[in-house]
């Protein structure tokens, strides 16, 4: 049968109905109130195209060079031609258009359910289309082109990535009764990190698109599920609605005004919500994601998957303590021959912690690149400062010790985006530590000290008084919170963070991890390869966010960097790098290196990357903007249909604001550490003025004041991505002047979640006083 309904498919049913369709058809039969559907089969579409004959040139079509930009968008357009323009079956559009009618003459949702999504070595999730308010006319074109989705750009390279073959994966499609929701919204139905028994739900008005996407802020609902007592209510500015358009599109509404604080929820509703919630998670035997709406008083369930951030409390608690609770050299294979030092030494060391975590290991010293093979999991690394080239070894290592750098070096950015203890700026750590002994490392206070030590816990201590922590549930707010990224590697830690997309990514790392100068790595393998590099390690941020936006800087490192690396004998030598050849006066004096940069972006965009942004750092004034963006057209990016912005980390350009706005930027973003280095007149590395560096400073705060209140003017975008980011007088002052979004480091993004909720909260009061 080329239809099956709801009621006659279940979990064993995935490879017939792919996983969205078969959820809901377990649903359906644990008599959970799910709106009315049948699935056209995957069987549907592989006898679709054998039936027709298109199955061969179809996989030929899509055996090509996934690299090759304009090979792959060749092959995803003739394979969804060979799709699109071939006609449908007279049997399957026959029983189609009946199931249709069956259901009801009302519009409808048809939804992908792939069979090949969620496996647990690849996601396709997210790559198949979904069109929503499709009437009985369009039904036939609409499951045809969610059969054509198999094969966009992106997901034909995403299956040539994994080595998945393009005829092993079928596609089954959901046609759903709409439900044209007054309010609607998500559910976790226990605590989404313990697996507690606490519900989330978040909540607005019309259809549920808009809390999806994060197009509004909904409220938030916490409920004790064991005494059913509602613990906590916040109720957002719900400034716009999804509805049914008049000719059954979706559209964007604006919330009438007597509704954008009203609470979404009632006492009864939620606790409706609670009980269906409970059922769900009862049949699965497990905490539920669902989605759901309510119509004329109903509530209906949409979709529900497995919660997969809940933790194991026990193996959790064993990875933190682990290396603190070994002996000596246990976590490297070291023989525990020796005594345990004693609990009572001092301090060996101290530097700036830049990395939270306190953690036990053994000692490697690397003061070059061949040293690298010696570091085993579970080892401190110890170096004078860390490079891209280490990020290998700093990933298995248990800790970081440098003996230079402060909070924005390498060594600390790139700890806490792995989530590596760190202490950095220690001075003479490589001259004081020897190669093989034990040290435990603190990187809240900055310490390191000689052995394990291994906290001693009392019952007493345990009850010594409560300990606030921040719900691990993402925060709603107004204000955007995004992340910033710095290595590849990180990605998936930085997504997992709820954020809502990348503030900065920066393509220096992806260069300087190949260890030559762009010259010089152009001359030894070539433009192709070159532009691959940065195609490969943006790619995997992009995916790791999509659709969330990822902000991608072009190359902002400074001479004293590329010196370092294999070319660069021809950089120049400057007393003070961080005022001379780097940023876009780098990229506009090399015009040719900087169009493989944008050649980069243009290769993402051609493989459906549309939430990558360019981003140009350290501008001047406008005259920077306008021969950047003449390059950016040369190599065939639109600045009229992608996302651009600039830095502003210069009072040049901070001054220049109204004119930089003119030249068609989307955004701008500050970079604190610049701007307070240059409106202060000190240098952000040099421990004699380091105690004078604030970014908090008055004429730091006003500069960035005056560009806020004219780009809003401007409907420019404005963001934070600096260290600044992370601190709360300055999370304050930014939610106060209106800044569209804020970037911290991955380990402070629930923080300033938190803060930037209790700011916009107190602004809401202060508005209605």
């Amino acid at each position: 049968m080329p239809t099956l309904w709801l009621d006659e498919i279940g979990a064993d049913d995935l490879a017939r109905v792919g996983g969205k369709a078969a959820s809901l058809g377990e649903l359906t039969g644990a008599g959970l109130p799910v709106p009315s559907a049948f699935v056209v089969t995957a069987d549907t579409y592989r006898s679709f195209i054998e039936a027709t004959g298109i199955d061969e040139p179809l996989f030929e079509a899509v055996d090509v060079d996934s690299d090759d930009s304009q090979a792959l968008a060749e092959a995803a357009e003739r394979a969804q031609e060979l799709i699109l323009e071939t006609d449908t079956p007279p049997s399957v559009r026959e029983d189609l258009l009946a199931a249709y009618d069956e259901m009801g003459d009302e519009d409808v949702a048809v939804r992908s359910s792939a069979t090949a999504e969620d496996l647990p070595d690849a996601s396709f999730a997210g790559q198949q289309d979904t069109y929503l308010n499709v009437s009985r006319a369009d039904l036939l074109q609409r499951v045809k082109e969610c059969w054509a989705s198999l094969f966009t750009q992106r997901a034909i390279y995403y299956r040539n990535e994994n080595d998945f073959a393009h005829d092993a994966v079928d596609i089954a499609v959901v046609v759903q009764q709409m439900v044209d929701a007054e309010k609607s919204g998500v559910m976790f139905t226990s605590h989404p990190s313990t697996g507690g028994p606490t519900a989330i739900i978040e909540a607005a008005w019309g259809l549920g698109e808009a809390v999806v996407s994060g197009a509004v802020s909904p409220d938030n609902y916490i409920v004790d599920r064991e005494t059913g007592t509602i613990d906590e209510v916040t109720v957002a500015d719900k400034k716009v609605m999804c509805v049914r358009g008049e000719d059954g599109e979706t559209i964007e509404r604006s919330v009438p005004e007597e509704k954008r604080n009203e609470r979404v929820l009632s006492e009864d509703e939620i606790h409706r919500l609670i009980e269906i919630g409970e059922r769900v998670e009862d049949h699965y035997d497990t905490p539920q994601d669902v989605e759901w709406a309510v119509y004329e008083g109903e509530v209906y369930l949409l979709q529900s998957r497995p919660i997969t951030t809940i933790d194991d409390p026990e193996e959790s608690a064993g990875s933190a303590n682990e290396a603190e609770s070994q002996p000596p050299g246990a976590q490297s294979g070291v023989a525990d021959g020796g005594a345990m030092e004693s609990q009572s030494e001092s301090v060996r060391l101290s530097g700036i912690g830049s990395a939270p975590g306190r953690v036990t290991g053994v000692v490697r010293i690397v003061d070059k690149l061949d040293n690298l093979d010696k570091v085993e999991d579970g080892d401190i690394i110890v170096a004078e400062m860390t490079t891209p080239d280490m990020v290998p070894a700093m990933k298995r290592a248990n800790g970081i010790i440098t003996d230079e750098g402060g909070m924005t070096s390498h060594a600390a950015i790139v700890s806490r985006e792995l989530g590596v203890p760190a202490v950095v700026g220690a001075e003479d750590a490589t001259q004081k530590l020897r190669d093989g002994e034990t040290v435990t490392l603190d990187g809240d206070k900055g310490t390191v000290e000689k052995g394990a030590k291994v906290p001693e816990t009392t019952g007493e201590e345990e009850d010594a008084g409560p300990v606030e922590a921040h719900s691990p549930v993402k925060p709603m707010t107004g204000t955007e919170v995004k992340v910033n990224v710095s290595i590849p590697e990180a990605a998936e830690r930085a997504a997992a963070t709820g954020a809502d997309g990348v503030g900065l990514l920066r393509i220096e790392h992806m260069i300087l991890s190949t260890d030559k100068t762009p010259s010089r790595y152009v001359e030894d393998h070539g433009e192709r390869a070159y532009v691959d590099e940065i195609v490969e390690g943006v790619r995997s941020v992009a995916e790791a966010f999509y659709p969330r936006p990822v902000r991608v800087r072009t190359l902002d490192a400074p001479s004293d960097e590329f010196r370092q690396l294999q070319g660069g004998e021809d950089e120049p030598s400057e007393h003070n790098p961080m005022l001379g050849y780097r940023g876009i006066r780098r990229s506009l004096d090399r015009p040719g290196e900087f169009k493989l940069e944008l050649r980069a972006f243009e290769r993402l965009y051609d493989l459906g990357y549309d939430n990558v942004e360019l981003m140009l750092p350290l501008v001047t004034d406008a005259e920077d903007i306008l021969r950047a963006k003449a390059l950016m057209q040369e190599v065939g990016i639109d600045p009229e249909k992608r996302d651009w912005g600039v830095m502003i980390e210069t009072p040049a350009s901070a001054l220049s604001i109204e004119d930089i706005c003119e030249t068609g930027i989307d955004f701008v973003s500050f970079g604190t550490n610049d701007l307070t280095q240059y409106t202060l007149a000190l240098d952000r590395n040099n421990g004699n003025v380091a105690s004078r560096f604030d970014e908090l400073h008055p004429a730091v705060l006003e500069l960035m004041r005056q560009v806020i209140g004219t780009c809003r003017e401007y409907d420019v975008a404005t963001s934070i991505c600096g260290q600044a980011a992370s601190k709360p007088r300055m999370v304050d002052f930014l939610v106060d002047e209106g800044v569209t979004s804020i970037s911290p480091n991955i380990d402070a993004v629930r923080d300033v979640q938190h803060e930037v909720k209790r700011v916009e909260q107190r602004l809401l009061l202060e508005s209605v006083r």
